[in-house]
């Protein structure tokens, strides 16, 4: 069964559950020191093709798959034919494989492959470097990998992490600096930032600036802006809106700074199969409530085809404040 993220993650000090906290720390130590052993013994392979990493520093939630769309676009509107690399997680398929939107399920290859494959050449590979090499055997100039910070097996020619930079209401995104299970973090911060090229900050929406505190916190790392805003307005009149992804609050809080008229919003954990049980229960509330039902791409795209059609989907992008710094990140990587 999966489990919600925990929100007093998220809390700078201070956070709830003392005794949980403790006892979970001896577990995160563990984790970290595995996460080391295998960076450091690992001999990462060269797949022949320059390969982007857009990776985490945290568990989900960040706004990673946005940049990743953004990316694959922009060199894609430069000539450069830029394919997508996932993991897959959640698919039963190991790949490498080419996704088709039209015949593969996210049974099959998980929800974020699915979803960008609307838009560009997607692989997934539970072998990263199996999967760079089929890409660069299709014609790939370039890949942009979906995740795999913390993975070593492949040689990456710009590793840029996402980072959250919701700081209010006494969020951060960091949380006490406690790696998983008792916090965030897949790994110590130093030691992951150590590995990054860039860090990609990002902002929602309603978020003009970013928080001072938390730029300072990536040192001499460069770090570029980036804004996740709305692809096309919320549904009009009332609405429930649902959603199962790292951070469920975070669209919640988006739906209403977009001017949904938002009557009640339902959370679910990251990459929620939804049954047949859970939808007819959110339509139901829908109808007491006079409402529609609304929720993000990358859920929609889980939904079984009979339910789609009663779903609106809420598509949402990436924005980069200085485009002209990511150019220049990108620029060594075009051929």
């Amino acid at each position: 069964m999966k489990l919600p993220t925990p929100r007093w993650w998220y809390v700078r000090s201070g956070a709830p559950a003392p005794v949980a906290r403790a006892l979970l720390k001896p577990l995160s130590w563990v984790w970290a020191a595995v996460t080391a052993r295998r960076i450091a013994r690992a001999h990462p392979v060269d797949a022949g093709v320059p390969v982007i990493c857009v990776g985490n520093l945290t568990a989900g939630g960040v706004g990673k798959t946005p940049v990743v769309r953004e990316l694959l676009r922009r060199l894609s509107l430069q000539g450069v034919a830029a394919h997508g690399l996932s993991r897959g997680y959640g698919g039963s398929l190991a790949g490498p494989l080419q996704v088709d939107p039209a015949l593969h399920t996210t049974a099959e290859v998980g929800d974020e492959p699915l979803m960008l494959a609307a838009d560009a050449p997607i692989w997934i590979a539970r072998d990263r470097a199996a999967g760079a090499r089929a890409a660069g055997q299709a014609g790939a100039q370039v890949v942009v990998m979906d995740d795999g910070h913390q993975n070593p097996g492949l040689k990456k020619a710009l590793s840029l992490v996402v980072v959250d930079g919701e700081t209010r209401n006494g969020e951060w995104p960091l949380g006490d600096g406690s790696v998983f299970p008792a916090g965030p973090l897949r790994e110590p911060l130093a030691v992951g930032l150590a590995r990054a090229d860039a860090v990609i900050l990002m902002l929602p929406d309603d978020l003009a600036t970013a928080d001072p505190e938390l730029l300072a916190v990536f040192g001499t790392t460069p770090v570029l802006i980036a804004h996740v805003v709305p692809d096309a307005p919320p549904p009009t009149g009332p609405q429930l809106g649902f959603a199962g992804i790292g951070k469920p609050w975070k669209v919640e809080r988006a739906l209403k700074a977009a001017g949904c008229d938002l009557k009640d919003f339902a959370s679910f954990p990251d990459h929620m199969a939804y049954d047949p049980a859970t939808l007819k229960a959110l339509a139901a509330q829908a109808r007491r409530l006079g409402a529609g039902l609304v929720t993000t791409e990358k859920d929609w795209v889980r939904l079984p085809p009979a339910w789609r059609a009663r779903v609106t989907a809420w598509p949402v992008r990436c924005v980069f404040e200085d485009e002209a710094a990511l150019d220049a990140l990108l620029a060594p990587l075009i051929p």
